[in-house]
């Protein structure tokens, strides 16, 4: 057998009850993959080693005693470092939350647990989540698999990159403006962001309530599936979670797209996008038409608002969230000052300057006189934009475009400009404020060998068709061996 590290979760389940493989052998190979490349990539900011054995020896005798809990059954996984673990530290990557240790788990936490996941650790992310490159951490920057010299994307970063590499076997992000499908693009791996309130977000350290949604990353789209089946479903702890039967992920995957009507975003798939990027998702979409798909062009011009609605609506929801950081109640806080004066220090120390940008622009956005112009106005982009993605649904079964404007850039190459590097979103932001699934998908190498993603958008709960369309996108991909070209230089 070839390294299990590079395995897929579906190949690795096969073996594990074949009896070829254990889970044990199978999370020390994700482990040692881990330690031959964390001094490169910084992927991790945790990695629980003695925790993940002790659930993988538990994973094999139960599954030795006939209690076998699914797909996932032993399969080392890495979770975004702003889900909460009972008994693990959670910093949300700031300062402020540094050696906070939650007393209970996330939703998600706790329904990978009944589904046998392993947990190898917890991954490195754009302080709370706001960034698009995973340099905003307060404890470093994650590397690119593929370059070392480039970003992983953000804010997921951290998982995307373990996914890429190895050292995860699957990963789980929070996607509030792209932050599953960005880095999912830039390392080469699938990032599923679901419906809002498909998964629950209790547990999940909040940026911005309305728009933030928990999904996975994988090396392939069966991968993928069987990550969301086991996190997906209604939860009496999140008052957004959908109520009602999960949708049936997998009954179409196989059935292809012909007799499909595909849907390319112009306003997504043309101004700044780099050419080669351009070229890709053109080589995509002639696969899909030639696969069957009726593909035509679509036009939703208030996509041209959605970055600038984001970035008013995110920072509202953040300042007020991101509020009870204030010294008091767990965390960091600032010593010898009176109460007001503690507070203001310790928010001063512990929030980084991403953070604290979003906080101002927030506050001011919700401040008396402008309420109205700013935030009110923005949420009316909001509605047009739903009502513009919703009338298309209509016509179409899936939209497409580019997942990122570009492939991975190097790092440092946008710090010094908010805007360039809050414009790698501008294609994933309008499902965040609609509600809707979208996927991203690998589908080849620009020339400098880095990867380009693929984005496919569906209606709200259209997971079933979005998957379909997206195992087509794969299995027509032309795409060197993603887990090999990932692990080179890290590896060698």
């Amino acid at each position: 057998m070839s390294d299990p590290a590079d395995l897929t979760i579906s190949e690795a389940g096969a073996a594990m009850r074949a009896g070829a493989l254990t889970s044990v052998d199978l999370t020390e190979a994700v482990l040692q993959r881990a330690r031959v490349t964390e001094s490169e990539l910084h992927a991790f900011l945790t990695l629980d080693q003695a925790g993940a054995k002790s659930a993988a020896e538990a994973a094999d005798a139960s599954l030795a005693a006939g209690d076998d809990a699914g797909p996932l059954h032993g399969i080392p996984i890495a979770l975004k470092d702003n889900m909460c673990t009972k008994g693990i530290e959670t910093t949300a990557a700031s300062q402020i939350l540094s050696g906070w240790v939650p007393p209970y788990n996330a939703t998600v936490v706790d329904r990978l647990a009944a589904a046998g996941a392993v947990v190898v650790g917890k991954t490195n992310l754009d302080e709370f989540a706001m960034g698009s490159s995973t340099e905003n951490s307060a404890y470093g920057t994650t590397r690119n698999p593929w370059d070392t010299d480039t970003v992983p994307g953000g804010s997921s970063g951290g998982s995307a990159a373990a996914v890429a590499a190895g050292s995860a076997m699957g990963g789980f992000g929070s996607d509030t403006g792209g932050s599953i499908r960005q880095p999912a693009a830039l390392c080469g791996v699938v990032g599923l962001k679901p419906t809002y309130g498909l998964v629950s977000r209790y547990g999940l350290i909040a940026f911005a309530s309305s728009l933030d949604q928990i999904g996975p990353f994988a090396r392939s789209v069966d991968d993928a599936v069987v990550l969301l089946e086991a996190i997906a479903g209604f939860d009496i702890h999140d008052a957004t979670s959908i109520r009602g039967e999960v949708p049936n992920f997998r009954g179409s995957l196989n059935e292809g797209v012909a007799g499909l009507k595909i849907g390319i975003v112009t306003e997504l798939s043309t101004t700044g996008i780099d050419p080669e990027v351009k070229a890709a998702v053109s080589r995509t979409v002639d696969r899909l038409s030639d696969a069957g798909a009726d593909v035509v062009d679509v036009s939703l011009p208030s996509c041209e608002y959605g970055l600038s609605a984001y970035y008013l609506i995110a920072p509202a929801e953040c300042s007020a969230n991101l509020a009870r950081f204030d010294g008091v109640r767990f965390g960091h806080r600032a010593e010898g000052l009176t109460t007001e004066d503690m507070m203001a220090a310790t928010r001063a120390e512990g929030f980084g300057p991403e953070v604290i940008r979003r906080i101002l622009l927030g506050t001011y956005a919700l401040s008396a006189g402008y309420y109205d112009a700013f935030y009110g106005q923005a949420q009316r982009v909001r509605t047009l934009i739903r009502r513009q993605f919703s009338a298309a649904y209509e016509d179409v079964d899936i939209l497409v475009s580019p997942t990122s404007p570009t492939t991975a850039f190097p790092i440092g190459d946008r710090t010094a400009d908010p805007i360039a590097m809050y414009y790698a979103d501008v294609c994933t932001i309008p499902v965040n404020l609609t509600g809707d699934p979208g996927i991203s998908v690998p589908v080849g190498l620009d020339s400098k060998g880095l990867p380009i993603g693929f984005q496919l958008m569906a209606p709200a709960l259209g997971e079933e068709r979005l998957l379909q369309v997206a195992k087509v996108v794969e299995d027509q991909a032309v795409f060197t061996d993603r887990a090999a070209l990932a692990t080179s230089e890290v590896a060698s």
